[in-house]
């Protein structure tokens, strides 16, 4: 179903390469694009707070919105791993640890899918992980320059990060223990 929030979830996947072009293609890209690169971020948390809002307050929940706005969730988490681990603002280990996450919920989603289940629903810790590391990453990107702006967007920026990042794991525990739980339900007989 075609709903304005969905338009915006659609808009936010559109962004994902524009964001990726402007940090890491070096005549339009890189340094010299970073305000182009954050603006993209600011309006793709901006659409996100914004599409679920109003896919609840217009009782437009579809199941279409269920699959977009973790989809570009993921996608920007993604390309913005790639954009700042490329500029080396983010290390490697942080990108493997997040990376390694996310390879963990794929898993459980196809463990989910052989059980015949859909994958499981977003909770509180996993967006509250996510907007952690969607207020980190642009702060990050800011931080790679000098001048007190860039010296506390580090401060803020890691400090967002560490949380982002533990509650992450947090909730992809969760997801495991959730995804156990239903496993060993199937298993047991009638």
């Amino acid at each position: 179903m075609l709903t304005i929030p969905n338009i915006l979830s659609m808009a936010r996947l559109v962004g994902v390469p524009l964001f990726l072009w402007l940090i890491l293609r070096p005549e339009f890209g890189g340094p010299k694009s970073d305000g182009w690169a954050l603006l993209v971020l600011a309006l793709s948390g901006i659409s996100d707070y914004l599409d679920g809002k109003l896919a609840r307050r217009w009782n437009q929940i579809s199941s279409l919105g269920r699959l977009l706005d973790p989809a570009a969730d993921r996608l920007y988490i993604l390309s913005t791993l790639v954009g700042l681990t490329w500029r080396e603002i983010l290390p490697l280990w942080l990108t493997a640890v997040l990376l390694a996450r996310e390879l963990v919920l794929l898993v459980m989603v196809g463990i989910l899918r052989r059980h015949g289940y859909p994958p499981p629903q977003v909770n509180f810790l996993g967006k509250a992980a996510t907007f952690n590391l969607m207020y980190a990453f642009p702060l990050l990107l800011l931080s790679d320059g000098s001048g007190w702006i860039s010296s506390l967007a580090a401060i803020f920026g890691w400090a967002f990060a560490g949380w982002g990042t533990t509650l992450y794991w947090w909730a992809g525990v969760l997801y495991v223990v959730q995804v156990r739980r239903l496993v060993r339900a199937d298993a047991m007989p009638d």
